[in-house]
C-alpha cells in the first residue's frame, strides 16, 4: 500500500521480504562504489584479518605466561623458568608490532578507499541532481537537497570508513574468540553462549524500529537545513520585515522536532546497548563463578583460566560493539535509501558527453529562430487542477522581435519556460525550424538560446567567471569585448581587482544595475540565436538604461527575440506584441495597431501605465 510523507515522497508498506530486498539493493549501492578500489581494499582486509588474529593470539600467550610462572613451584623446578618467561614476553612484544603495523596499514587504506569512494558518490550524485528536470526542483525545497548531499553522505562515509571495517573485526573477534573458548571449556562456553540467542533476537526488533527512527531523524534534519537555507538566501526580507524572532522561533520548532524523534532514537540504542550489556556481564560473572569452581577443584589450570577470562572479555567487548555498530549500519542504510532516491531519478540528458551528445553523434545545424506555437496547454506538475497555458498559438518568424505583455500571472514566464523546455506542454507542440522541440538534443537546444532574467543571478566568483559562465572556454578578449558591448567595462574597470573582482554571495557587492549588465554581458558572449529578455532593463536608471538599450538593440539585430515587459515604453519597438490573459493569447499587433483597439487589453494597460505618469 501506498501513502505520501510529508516531503510529498511515497513510501510504500512492503512485507518483510522486500524490505530486506531492498536493503540489499542499497548495500549494493554501496559496494558498486568500492570496486575500483579492490586492490587496496584486498590489502586492507588481509591486513584487518592479521590484526585482529594477532588480538586473538594475546590471550593464549597470557595464559602460557601464566602457567610457566606456576612452573616455577618447588614441586616443579625452576631451572628453565627464566627463559620462558622471556621467551612468551618477546613473542607477544614482536606480534604486538607486526599487530601496530597491520594497524596502521588497514586504517589508512580504509580512510582512503572511504573518502575516494564517497568523492565518487557524491560526485554522482550531485550530476545526477543538477541534470534533473525543473519539475523536480519544482517539487524539492533547496535545504532538504542540500542535507542529502551534506549529512547523508557523512554518514555514508562514516560508515565506509569506520562502520564497515570495526564490524569485520568485531566479527572475527567473536568468532575466533568463541572457536577458542570451546577448545578451553566446553562447558564453560555453553554458559556464555547462553546470552547470545535472546540478544539476536532483540536485535532484529531493535533493528526495525531504530531504521525507521533513523529515517525519520534524516527527515527532520533536512527540514531544519532548509529553514536555514531559504533565511540566508532570504535575509534581506527577513531583516526588512524584523522577523528575526519568526525565523528564530520557526527554526526552534523544526530543531524541536529533530530533538524529539532523535532523543526517541538515543532511547531505542541506549535500552538496546543497556540490555546487551546486562546480558553479556552477567554472563561474565556467571563464567568467572563456574571457572573460579573449576579451578578450586583443579579441574583447569591458573593459565587456562586466564585464557577464558580474556577470550570471554573479547567476546563480550564484540557483542557489545555490535549493538552500536548496528545501530550506525541502520543509519546508513537510510542515508543510502534517500541518496539513492536521487540516482534512480531520470536526468534530462547524459551529462558525460556535454549537451548529452555521443561524441559521433550527428550536431544539428544553428537555429535560424523561426518558433510556433500550436494549441499548446500546460498544467505544472506541482498544480495539476489548474490549466495555465489554455491553447495558445502563434508562429514566429527568424529575426522577429516578440514582445510578451499582460497582467501578472497570466503564463507569460511560463511561455518561457516551456521555449526553454524546462517544462513539456501536455498537449500541442513547439515548432522550431520546422521541427518539433523534442526532436533537438536537449541541452544543445538550450545552447541556441539565452536569457536576460528580470533578477540577475550571479556566482560567489569575480566578474570574470561571472561573464564567463555564459559560455566557458571563452577567451579573455571576447569576455572583455562582451562586458564593453553590455557598458559594463565602464565600471569594471573603476575596481582595484578590475575583472577579477569578487561580486559576494549573489552579486551582493554589486548594485542592482551593475548585476544586470554583468547578466547582458554573459548573455552576449553566448552569441544566441533567440533571445530572451524578462525585463531586462527594469533595474537601470535611466542613463546606464539607455546604454544597455543601445547594446541590447545590437544584439536583437538578426535575432529573434523574446521580451517580456510590464512597462510598455520598452516595446513599443517591438515588431509583434503578444498580449496574455488568463493563459490565453487575447490580442496580437504592432504597439500602433493594437493602441487603436477601442476595448483591447493592451489598449488599457497602456492608458493605465501612461496616465499614471502624467
Amino acid at each position: 500500500m501506498a501513502r505520501h510523507n510529508s516531503h510529498g515522497r511515497m513510501d510504500l508498506d512492503l512485507p518483510k521480504a522486500k524490505l530486506t530486498k531492498e536493503s540489499l539493493r542499497e548495500a549494493l549501492t554501496l559496494l558498486a562504489y568500492l570496486k575500483p578500489y579492490r586492490g587496496l581494499l584486498i590489502g586492507a582486509s588481509v591486513a584487518l584479518i592479521l590484526s585482529s588474529l594477532l588480538s586473538l593470539c594475546f590471550p593464549f600467550l597470557a595464559g602460557s605466561l601464566m602457567d610457566a610462572a606456576g612452573a616455577g613451584s618447588p614441586t616443579q623446578g625452576r631451572s628453565w623458568l627464566p627463559h620462558s618467561i622471556n621467551l612468551v614476553a618477546l613473542l607477544m612484544l614482536g606480534l604486538l608490532a607486526v599487530q601496530a603495523g597491520s594497524t596502521f596499514f588497514h586504517s589508512t587504506a580504509m580512510t582512503k578507499i572511504g573518502q575516494n569512494a564517497v568523492a565518487d558518490l557524491r560526485r554522482d550524485t550531485y550530476g545526477r541532481l543538477i541534470c534533473l528536470p525543473m519539475a523536480f526542483f519544482g517539487q524539492r525545497r533547496v535545504g532538504e537537497l542540500n542535507s542529502r548531499l551534506s549529512a547523508d553522505l557523512t554518514q555514508i562515509e562514516a560508515t565506509l570508513i569506520m562502520v564497515m571495517p570495526q564490524f569485520l573485526r568485531q566479527s572475527l573477534m567473536l568468532g575466533g574468540g568463541i572457536a577458542l573458548i570451546a577448545t578451553t571449556s566446553g562447558r564453560l562456553t555453553l554458559i556464555m553462549l547462553g546470552a547470545i540467542p535472546p540478544v539476536i533476537v532483540l536485535a532484529v526488533l531493535f533493528g526495525r524500529k531504530m531504521r525507521r527512527n533513523s529515517r525519520e531523524a534524516q527527515d527532520r534534519l533536512a527540514e531544519t537545513s532548509t529553514i536555514v537555507e531559504e533565511t540566508l538566501q532570504g535575509v534581506f526580507n527577513v531583516k526588512a520585515f524584523v522577523n528575526e524572532a519568526f525565523e528564530i522561533s520557526r527554526y526552534g520548532r523544526s530543531m524541536d522536532n529533530y530533538l524529539r524523534v532523535a532523543l526517541h532514537g538515543a532511547r531505542l540504542r541506549g535500552a538496546f546497548i543497556a540490555f546487551i550489556v546486562f546480558a553479556l556481564f552477567g554472563c561474565i560473572i556467571v563464567v568467572l563463578w563456574s571457572g573460579a569452581s573449576l579451578l578450586q577443584s583443579g579441574r583447569i589450570t591458573i593459565g587456562e583460566m586466564t585464557r577464558f577470562v580474556l577470550y570471554t572479555a573479547f567476546v563480550a567487548g564484540a557483542m557489545g560493539q555490535f549493538a552500536e555498530l548496528y545501530s550506525q549500519v541502520q543509519k546508513a542504510v537510510g542515508a543510502t535509501h534517500r541518496v539513492r532516491e536521487l540516482l534512480l531519478e531520470q536526468p534530462e540528458f547524459a551529462l558525460p558527453q556535454l549537451g548529452g551528445l555521443s561524441p559521433d553523434a550527428c550536431v544539428p545545424s544553428p537555429l535560424r529562430g523561426e518558433v510556433a506555437f500550436r494549441q499548446v496547454c500546460f498544467r505544472y506538475p506541482s498544480r495539476p487542477d489548474v490549466e495555465v497555458i489554455k491553447g495558445i498559438t502563434f508562429a514566429v518568424r527568424p529575426g522577429e522581435k516578440i514582445a510578451l505583455v499582460g497582467p501578472s500571472g497570466s503564463g507569460k514566464s511560463t511561455i518561457i519556460s516551456l521555449l526553454l523546455r524546462f517544462y513539456d506542454p501536455q498537449s500541442g507542440v513547439i515548432i522550431m525550424d520546422g521541427r518539433p522541440a523534442p526532436d533537438y538534443p536537449l541541452a544543445w537546444l538550450r545552447n541556441q538560446m539565452s536569457i536576460v532574467p528580470q533578477e540577475a543571478m550571479l556566482f560567489g566568483g569575480t566578474i570574470y567567471e561571472n561573464i564567463a559562465y555564459g559560455r566557458p572556454g571563452a577567451t579573455e578578449g571576447e569576455i572583455t569585448a562582451a562586458a564593453q558591448q553590455a557598458h559594463a567595462h565602464e565600471f569594471i574597470v573603476l575596481f582595484p581587482d578590475g575583472y577579477q573582482t569578487m561580486v559576494g554571495e549573489r552579486g551582493v557587492q554589486l548594485s542592482g544595475g551593475q548585476r544586470q549588465r554583468l547578466a547582458i554581458a554573459r548573455a552576449i558572449l553566448k552569441n544566441p540565436a533567440i533571445l530572451i529578455l524578462d525585463e531586462a532593463t527594469s533595474s537601470l536608471d535611466s542613463e546606464s538604461e539607455r546604454l544597455v538599450q543601445l547594446a541590447l538593440n545590437q544584439l536583437m539585430e538578426h535575432r529573434t527575440t523574446f521580451m517580456i515587459a510590464h512597462r510598455l515604453a520598452t516595446v513599443r519597438r517591438a515588431d509583434r506584441i503578444l498580449v496574455i490573459k488568463d493563459g490565453n493569447l487575447v490580442e496580437s499587433g504592432t504597439h500602433a495597431e493594437l493602441s487603436q483597439q477601442a476595448n483591447g487589453l493592451y489598449r488599457h494597460l497602456a492608458e493605465l501605465q501612461f496616465n499614471h505618469k502624467s
